[in-house]
Formats: structure tokens, C-alpha cells, sequence
């Protein structure tokens, strides 16, 4: 149901506000340049700094700039089951074609609790769920059995695996047959070559075409082709996590003139040393 390239989106702000009409113009480059998904709300897009009716109104925009050339996954995560329940039924009643749905995080709950979290929302949606396990940003990790024992719930149809582990890319699939998708854009080609399906990308923000070739050559069997890619982009996959993301890849976008560089606290401006680092590699690329 979902694969290829999809991109996780980030959120244009100016002067504080959401920038919609800047919005649109990303998602238009994205189709464009071959991306299968887009992704608004997740940790890219800031998502802990949308107020609720924000984030209502970016997924609402999404589905409706998009008018179905490519599927929407909507962020609907929170560390409160009610909240993500809210923010999942809210994404499948404006038409998104799926939810992406985080593990609580700071509240850390127990793999039971896991279950009964992605259990009571899988219920009381129809929506497709896909999981995303980010132990780095939650605290918490689903377990490959966690994961096996939730796919066997009708609609929850994939995970996005962050956990920097190719290892938990093997235990899951040798487990069940859930669809795996990278959440770490240097993994994606070796999660793919043990049986992923794609990436919910950053560095697809400043390089979609890029990412839809490697992602779709791999997808086709051209493990030579998809390699080369892989290599390529390897150097701005990890600037683009130099600091904390969306910080480089919001700034990269605004050092290509795509966005005003404008993010919500706690999250501020890239350093005078990364940001050097930054226009260097951009430059090397072509991006500048």
C-alpha cells in the first residue's frame, strides 16, 4: 500500500504563522520530482510546535493541494492515546490516505501498553496505520514481536523504522509480513536490500528526484544503479542530521530560496559552523 519515496515534509513558518501558500509550492515540487507520499505533521514538519488546530489545518491543506496525484500519510502521533486517536480519525475524515502514528513518547509505556495504544486506535479507525518506531526521539522502542503482534491488525499495514538498525529491519520481517519503510535516509538502501519498501525521507525536502531514482532502482532489482545513488547522496544524507532535524534540512531550503529560515522554539537557527558546512556541500551538489 505505501511505498517508494515519500517525504517527510517540513512546515514553512513566516512571521510566526503558518506559510501555506510556500506549503503548496513544496508539495508541487515534490510531485513533481517523482515522490510516491507526502508526509505533513511528523517530527520534520514540527509537529510538538503546531497548536492543534494547526496541525488540522496543514494535514486539511495537504489532501487538498495534493487532489490525489499522490497519497497523503498524515502525522497523527502523541504520547496521549486519546490525542492520537483524535488527530487519526481527524486525518481519515479529510480524505488522508493514511496516518502515521509515533510511540508515546516521554511517557514511556511498557511493549503492553504498546500494544493497547496502536490496538485502541487501529480499532476505532479504518484508516491505514503505519507504525514509527524512534527510540532516539520517544524513549520508548516497539519490539520486533510488539510489531508482528500488531500487524496482525487489519489496518495496520506498515512501520517506519528509525531505530538505526538493519538488524531490527531483519528480526521484524522474519517475523511477519508487515511493509518496512526507512525512517533513516543513509539506511534506506540496506533496510531495502533486506526487504524494506521505501523511506519516509528528510533529504527527499532538497533532493526528491534524487531519492525517487535510488529508492526506484532498488525497488526494480538495479542494485548497481540504486548503490551508486546511495553513495552519492551519502554525504548530504548525514549533513542533514549535522544538528538536530528539521534544522539543516529547513535551512537547506532556505538557502535554496524554497522557504523563509524560520523555525518555533526550542528548535533555532543552525550554528555558524555547521551552517559553513552546510553551504559548502550544498554548493558541491549543485543545490545552492
Amino acid at each position: 500500500m505505501f511505498r517508494g519515496a515519500m517525504v517527510a515534509i517540513v512546515t514553512p513558518f513566516n512571521e510566526g504563522e503558518v506559510d501555506y501558500d510556500t506549503l503548496g509550492r513544496l508539495i508541487d515540487f515534490q510531485i513533481e520530482n517523482g515522490t510516491d507520499a507526502i508526509v505533513p505533521c511528523g517530527t520534520t514538519g514540527e509537529s510538538p510546535t503546531l497548536s492543534h488546530k494547526e496541525h488540522d489545518r496543514v494535514v486539511e491543506f495537504t489532501v487538498e493541494k495534493v487532489n490525489r496525484r499522490v497519497k497523503v500519510i498524515a502525522g497523527a502521533g502523541s504520547n496521549s492515546t486519546r490525542e492520537a486517536l483524535r488527530l487519526t480519525t481527524h486525518a481519515q475524515a479529510v480524505g488522508a490516505d493514511g496516518a502515521l502514528v509515533i510511540t508515546p513518547y516521554y511517557n514511556k509505556p511498557t511493549q503492553l501498553g504498546l500494544i493497547e495504544h496502536f490496538g485502541k486506535i487501529a480499532r476505532e479507525t479504518d484508516i491505514p496505520l503505519v507504525l514509527y518506531n524512534v527510540p532516539g526521539r520517544t524513549g520508548v522502542k516497539l519490539e520486533p514481536e510488539t510489531i508482528a503482534e500488531l500487524s496482525t491488525l487489519e489496518n495496520i499495514v506498515a512501520v517506519k523504522e528509525a531505530c538505526g538498525s538493519v538488524d531490527q529491519v531483519n528480526k521484524i520481517l522474519n517475523l511477519c509480513d508487515i511493509t518496512v519503510i526507512s525512517g533513516d535516509d543513509s539506511l534506506t538502501l540496506p533496510m531495502m536490500a533486506v526487504g524494506g519498501q521505501g523511506v519516509i525521507s528528510v533529504a527527499a525536502n532538497i533532493v526528491p528526484g534524487a531519492v525517487s531514482k535510488m529508492v526506484h532502482s532498488a525497488l526494480e532489482g538495479r542494485w548497481d544503479e540504486a548503490r551508486k545513488d546511495h553513495y552519492e547522496l551519502y554525504s548530504l544524507f548525514n549533513m542533514m542530521f549535522i544538528e538536530t532535524n528539521p534544522i539543516p534540512v529547513k535551512t537547506a531550503l532556505a538557502m535554496m530560496g524554497k522557504v523563509k529560515e524560520e523555525f518555533r522554539l526550542p528548535l533555532c537557527g543552525l550554528s555558524s559552523e555547521n551552517r559553513i558546512k552546510l553551504e559548502s556541500l550544498l554548493g558541491s551538489y549543485g543545490l545552492k
